[in-house]
């Protein structure tokens, strides 16, 4: 075994003779002598140890400097603040320094106390584990909820609203004792409201209704939403209140011009056709396009004044009734020739001048007189059977599905039959009239209306006219003065269409289901439509029609429908 120490000195520490004191000195000595160069002297029995790298004791020993530079500087900037905040502490009077100590209390010491005090505890809330690192972020910044200072006790009491002086509110009184109703109750009124004026909750007012999409399915909608360009606006498919936009277009008959009174207008359910009728004994056919409506057809019937005149359910025949005559004449379009129907076998009637077609065109009803009317049917004109009600018949029509019949008599009340079996399902009272003049019913089967002497027109839910004797009306439209002798419904059901023949230009349309009236027809400053006898829209609501007694057929562009 190699070693550097002489063999003397070994021999000299193994001495036992040697006092221990001086033995420990001798080790100790040895331990910490080192070579002149600086570097640790080699073990015993291997290779000399190399000393570190002065640049990694440089790096060790910078931590501990900067640390100290950092903790000097803290103290510096926390003496010169506490210096400066006494010296404005001295300039302040005794009345302020001790209502600063009562508001913020005694933060001469740590400022950072105040801070702490003024931001308040955070809110716990409890995070989910789907949360991104954004969402617990601002879930953990989001300020506490505070206690009010002081409660006004008249908060807590109920304010009441006054149902007596507004009279939207007074037709919502139940009984002659509610004049007045919470907040609540008045709020929970509207809803009840607005659920019988919609026949029920819409879908889009139900909570359960919605649908929350998974993840996967809302990246995939934006991806495909980055990946096309165009316009991302689109127009609402249901038609607007307020303003209706059309234009007037030329008139329906303007190739056969006429003074005589127009007492049917009606499109053809097939095909972009228009039928013209008045009491110059002539049908006329138009082709409708808007800007000149070339002539079709015209059929004469000699000494036949026309009282009214309508296409059969599949637009293949033309029917018509004179006004002082009980002959019904057909027309079969298809093979261009008039039949004449001269007695109905078991028909008594004098003079046949209404009617109506079934929407499914299976049945012909012929209103008669002394309150009888009769069922035929539409194939054979053979009679099927009668029905009687009490008074004089004002006014019929179908249900949209063909099974029903509505009546309105002479002295203010409704009838519904049913077809089939021919029995009266319901009598109800139509509010406020006393003379019924018209009556109409919703493609949709959803509204009836009825138009009175008054000028009145109640839109009832046709649920409610069969089950009830005194139904209250969804609204009670009363934009005219004199009897309402038309009613016409478009086929989508957004626009009720009321006229009276007693006044000039008595014409109002109605925006459905809102019940308001278009402002921007008909236009006061022209004075163009006069007395109006007749009204229809086209199958797709596209125009709208009306007949006046100058010989003039109306037409009007509605732009918010595409097709004719």
């Amino acid at each position: 075994m190699r070693s550097d120490v002489p063999r003397e000195r070994l021999r000299f520490l193994s001495n036992p003779k040697m006092p221990p004191e001086r033995r420990r000195r001798v080790r100790q000595d040895r331990k910490t002598q080192a070579r002149p160069d600086g570097r640790a002297r080699a073990r015993w029995g291997g290779p000399p140890r190399k000393a570190a790298p002065s640049c990694q004791r440089k790096s060790l020993a910078w931590p501990r400097a900067a640390a100290a530079a950092i903790s000097v500087a803290s103290e510096e900037e926390k003496r010169l603040r506490l210096r400066n905040r006494l010296t404005l502490e001295e300039d302040k009077p005794a009345v302020e320094r001790c209502l600063e100590e009562l508001v913020f209390g005694d933060v001469e010491d740590d400022e950072d106390a105040l801070l702490r005090r003024l931001r308040g505890p955070r809110v716990q809330v409890q995070e989910d584990s789907d949360d991104s690192e954004v969402e617990k972020e601002a879930k953990d910044n989001f300020p506490p909820q505070k206690k009010p200072v002081w409660l006004d006790e008249e908060d807590e009491d109920e304010e009441m609203v006054d149902m007596m002086n507004n009279r939207f509110r007074k037709d919502m009184m139940k009984n002659a004792n509610e004049n007045q109703l919470s907040k609540d109750e008045l709020q929970k009124r509207l809803k009840e409201e607005f659920q019988h004026a919609m026949g029920g909750v819409p879908a889009w007012a139900e909570a359960n209704k919605w649908k929350t999409p998974s993840d996967d399915e809302s990246e995939e909608d934006e991806d495909d939403l980055l990946q096309r360009t165009g316009n991302f606006i689109s127009t609402s498919t249901s038609l607007p209140k307020g303003i209706l936009k059309m234009k007037n277009c030329q008139h329906a008959n303007a190739e056969r011009p006429t003074t005589a009174r127009i007492s049917s207008v009606q499109f053809h359910p097939r095909a972009q056709v228009v039928m013209v009728a008045g009491l110059d004994n002539a049908v006329s056919l138009f082709q409708v396009d808007g800007k000149t409506n070339p002539k079709i057809q015209s059929i004469y019937l000699e000494k036949f004044p026309i009282f009214k005149a309508c296409f059969s359910a599949n637009g293949e025949e033309v029917l018509a009734t004179s006004t002082h005559s009980k002959v019904l004449y057909v027309y079969d379009m298809l093979a261009g020739k008039l039949i004449p129907v001269h007695q109905v076998r078991g028909l008594k009637e004098k003079i046949v001048r209404s009617f109506e077609v079934s929407p499914d065109g299976s049945f012909l009803l012929i209103n008669g007189v002394a309150g009888y009317f009769h069922l035929l049917s539409m194939k054979t004109k053979e009679l099927i059977g009668s029905m009687k009600i009490n008074g004089r018949i004002a006014a019929s029509t179908f249900s949209s599905d063909s099974k029903k019949v509505y009546a309105s008599s002479g002295d203010g009340e409704v009838y519904v039959w049913d077809v089939n079996s021919r029995k009266c399902l319901n009598r109800f009272v139509d509010e406020g009239s006393l003379y019924g003049l018209s009556i109409a019913t919703s493609r949709n089967g959803q509204y009836v209306a009825c138009g009175s002497n008054c000028g009145v027109v109640n839109i009832y839910n046709q649920d409610s006219c069969l089950q009830e004797t005194n139904p209250k009306p969804i609204k009670a439209i009363m934009n005219l003065v004199t009897g309402v002798t038309s009613l016409t419904f478009n086929p989508t059901t957004e626009i009720l269409a009321i006229a009276s023949e007693s006044m000039k230009d008595a014409v109002r349309l109605v925006h459905l289901p809102s019940f308001t009236v278009f402002s921007n027809f008909p236009v006061v400053k022209k004075k163009n439509i006069s007395l109006i006898h007749t009204m229809d829209f086209s199958p797709r609501s596209g125009y709208f029609a009306l007949g006046n007694e100058k010989g003039k057929a109306l037409m009007y562009r509605l732009h918010h429908y595409s097709d004719f």
